[in-house]
Parts: C-alpha cells; structure tokens; sequence
C-alpha cells in the first residue's frame, strides 16, 4: 500500500479533528471576549464576531462542523476499507490460515475497530478538550477555514437545516438555536467552579453569588406598595402642601391628582423650600414637581439599579401588566436588599 494512502487517512483524522474543534469552541467561546478582541483590531475576532453574536449565525457555523465531520469520517471508512483491509486480507489469509473470504472479513472488522479507536481518541477527544480549555484561541484559529466550508456546503446546508427545521416544527418542538442560557442555579455553580479552579477569589465569589440572589428578587418584592406609601394630593393648596411635607421624614413624596393610583410627579422638599424662600407660593404645586421613571413590576432587583443609574433617578414607580403603579422602589430599596446578602456595592 502506497505512502499516498496513508498521507490520506492521517489527512482525514485531521481534518475531523479540526471540525469537531471548530464546533465546541464556536459554542463554549465568549461573545464579550470575542467582541473586545473584535474593537482591539483583531481580524480573526472580526471574521468570527457574526456567528457568535446571531443564533441563526451560530446554528449554520455549527451545521458545516457536523457535515465536516460526516463527510470526513465516511470518505474515511471508505478509503480504509478499499485499500487498508484490501492488503490486509492477504496477509491473514497467509498468516493465520484463514480463507478468502474469512480474511476480508476479519481485516474488514480490524480495520473499523482501529479506525474507530483512532478516531475517538484523536479527532474527538483530544480536539474536544483542547477546545473546551481554550476555546477562544481555538475558535480564532479555525474560523478561517470554517468559513471556507462554509461558503462550499452553503447549499447543503440550506437543505439540511431547513429539513431539520421542518421536522422540529413538525413535531412541536420548534427551531433548535445554539444560545449561551445559563439557569441562575448554573450560573452559581459556574462561579463555584471559576472560584476552585482559581479564577475567582473568595471575595469576589461571595459577591456574584450575592448578586445572583439580588437578581431573584423583582422590583414588586423591593418596592413599598401604593397603600403604604406618603403621597400628597396636587389639589392641596399650599399651606396644607408644607403642612404634609413638614409632617413627614421623607424628602421626595410622590404627588396624585383624583385617585392615588394616578402619580403625576415627584415632589422633592428642596425644591418647595427654594421656592417658598425665593419666590413664594406658586400657582399650581406640579409646576415645581418632577418627573418619574417606571419599571416593570416583574424587573430583577439587578436590573433595578441599573436603570436607576442610567437614568440618575432616586425611585421609580412599579407598574403592573396593565401600567397600573402599584408601589414605589428606590434605589436606597435595591441597594439594602443587596447588602442585607452581605454584598458589597462598588
């Protein structure tokens, strides 16, 4: 058997070691990493950036990974089989004393058991963990070549995908996409395993863990509800107005007009001091209020904060489904319920 074979047979081991490592480090890579790397001029980064950051992108880089490898693993049996197990069933038929067709047989059997074994080993297990330890540089340095594939079973793919998306829909289960979605119970234990494998300190574990439980909470559990809030009514005249205000501790009240239900700003104690100093009673109390934000009542603690600080708001009003205000949260709310997890706002 010829030297030509055997480059063939190694040529193709590789190259099913290379698709099967393209695929897990497309899917374990991080689209943040990639991105950064992408705004620092890295040209790899930027060929890549598109199929992490769409499912649908995703879904057809993962697509020319297993036709590769399909591909690759039949043209392998079959040149195996016609050349390898050809000139082996000779050389049993001699050695053992086998018959004709006993010998084919028995090289045909060899021949898949050692193929099979190889490629386990060498274009599964070993391109899988090394994609998985470093899935970035893996990604970067076979995105190239998988977009070449790409282009060249672009047709093959179209008719694959379709088929599978057919028949998904077919069945109710809908469209498969490839999404990084972690549980927040996965999320704890990708933290725990960052922290044993010496990414994360103690500290900084401890945190995220804390802010995990953060996000639990929604901006109905951290608000104070519409009933037991100190609201003052748009219709009272001044007098009255400094009355209330003086009358509580709080130093921004939200204003109605009718029914408590409808807030028609913020009234912030500085401002009615600065105005009664400086100019006097106005003519109207909600020409010196202010506007509010809104959050869904349903908005992770989390997130409460972070749309508090965007927009440099103190409190928002809650809304429910039909935008109704149930209630009130602050920040002061949203921070507390952090520290009260031992957390540590930076």
């Amino acid at each position: 058997m010829s030297i030509t074979v055997w480059i063939v047979l190694v040529l193709l081991i590789l190259a099913n070691a290379f698709y099967v490592a393209g695929e897990f480090a497309a899917v374990g890579v991080r689209r943040s990493r990639v991105r950064r790397l992408s705004e620092d001029g890295n040209a790899w980064a930027r060929q890549l950036l598109p199929f992490v950051q769409s499912a649908v992108e995703l879904d057809r880089y993962v697509a020319v990974s297993q036709v590769g490898i399909t591909l690759s693993s039949l043209i392998l049996g079959a040149v195996a089989q016609g050349t390898v197990a050809v000139a082996m069933a000779p050389i049993l038929a001699h050695w053992a004393g086998l018959d004709g067709r006993t010998a084919e047989s028995t090289a045909a059997i060899t021949v898949l058991i050692v193929l099979t074994a190889a490629q386990v080993l060498i274009s599964e297990l070993i391109p899988k963990s090394i994609a998985l330890q470093f899935p970035t540089e893996v990604a970067l340095a076979t995105v190239l070549p998988m977009r070449w594939s790409l282009a060249a079973f672009r047709p093959l793919i179209a008719v694959l995908n379709g088929s599978a998306s057919a028949f998904l829909r077919l069945v109710g289960l809908g469209s498969s996409r490839h999404r990084h979605l972690h549980s927040p119970d996965e999320l704890a234990l990708l933290i725990a395993e960052s922290r044993d494998g010496g990414l994360l300190e103690p500290e900084e574990q401890r945190r995220l863990h804390n802010a995990l439980r953060l996000g639990r909470r929604t901006a109905r559990d951290l608000m104070v509800p519409r009933s037991e809030l100190t609201m003052i009514d748009a219709d009272l005249g001044w007098p009255q107005a400094i009355e209330a205000v003086a009358a509580t501790p709080f130093s921004r009240l939200p204003v109605y007009r009718g029914s408590r239900e409808h807030v028609i700003g913020i009234l912030r104690v500085k401002d009615l001091v600065h105005q009664h100093i400086s100019a006097g009673p106005p003519a109207r109390l909600e020409s010196i209020l202010r506007p509010f934000a809104t959050v869904p009542a349903m908005l992770p603690g989390d997130q409460v904060i972070a749309r508090l600080r965007e927009r440099r708001a103190h409190q928002a009003a809650v809304v429910d489904q039909a935008g109704v205000i149930i209630g009130f949260v602050t920040i002061q709310d949203a921070l507390n319920a952090f520290l009260e997890t031992g957390g540590v706002v930076s």
